[in-house]
Formats: C-alpha cells, structure tokens, sequence
C-alpha cells in the first residue's frame, strides 16, 4: 500500500524522522516486504508532537488518526526523540502507544535511557538495504501482526450486551 492511503484496516504508523534519505530507505523497505500500513512521516519532533495532540492541521483524527506503533529517531535537531518519548509516556491517554526508538545510534547509554523513558524496544538502522528489508519484516510481523492494534485506552462502546454489564 502506498504512503498515504488510507484504509480502516491498514495499520498507522508515525515515522518520527528528520532525514529523507532514511525516509527513503524506510519506505521502499516496507513496500519491499510488503508492509502493508499508512505510514505517516513526522520530519521533527515538534511535528511528532502536533501530530500526536491533534494540534493545527492534525486536528481532524479522521484524517490523521492515532497511530498504533511510532518508529522514532532519537537524534534530531530541537526536540528530540528523548524527549517525545519523554512527552508521550506524561500523557496518559497515549500512554499505550507501542514506540519502537529506531535510531543509527549504537550508543549503549541511549538504548539505557530511551528503556527507561519508556521505549518498547530500541532498534539500530541498519547500515545497508537488505538488513533494513529484514528489519521491516520484524516490524511488521511481530508489532502488527502479533500485536492486535493500539493499546490506547478509548471510551467505552454502548452497545446492549455492554449496558448490562456497566450500570
């Protein structure tokens, strides 16, 4: 599925990233595996921000609706991914998002800090094109197949079944 579209079915994910190359990279790795998600890219940590409070010209969640998982570079010039990840987790009706810190930093000290900021893993970009493709198979096998979608607390449905069991 290409960038862009958008289907109920299709998977969002936030790509928090400020270089196009990588971009690039992502995006023909995903559609070489056959990933079949909306992919919407976030090229600072400001945008990620407005992105994910709804701010400005991301106000209509229909059209830019939650993501269930954000990719997020932490290297990047003003905010960056520390401290999105940082603002995600102080939010608690964002609290469940699944984000994966997928960064060229092998530094040990950043994959430490971004766990304990709250990352559900931490993933180095692979340095060539093939690696990447088998990266994207896990990203796309494991967090969205085997994770079922966002784990953001939502209001309760009202339907008949569900009015019994709440007063």
């Amino acid at each position: 599925m290409a960038t862009g579209e958008t289907t109920a079915a299709v998977p969002v994910i936030l790509l928090v990233e400020d270089r196009k190359d990588d971009v690039l990279l992502i995006t023909r790795a995903f559609e070489t595996v056959d990933f079949k998600c909306r992919l919407i890219v976030a090229e600072s940590g400001e945008e990620a921000l407005f992105y994910l409070s709804g701010h400005g010209k991301f106000s209509d969640r229909a059209a830019y609706p939650l993501p269930g998982l954000i990719l997020l570079d932490l290297k990047m010039p003003g905010i960056d991914g520390f401290e999105v990840l940082t603002w995600i987790r102080h939010h608690p009706q964002l609290s469940g998002l699944r984000v994966v810190v997928l960064t060229s930093s092998d530094e040990i000290r950043d994959a430490n800090e971004a766990y304990k900021l709250g990352a559900n893993s931490f993933l180095v970009k692979p340095l060539d094109f093939e690696n990447f493709t088998a990266t994207s198979r896990v990203l796309r096998d494991y967090w969205l197949r085997m994770d079922k979608g966002p784990q953001i607390a939502m209001p309760p449905s009202t339907t008949a079944s569900d009015s019994k069991a709440q007063p």
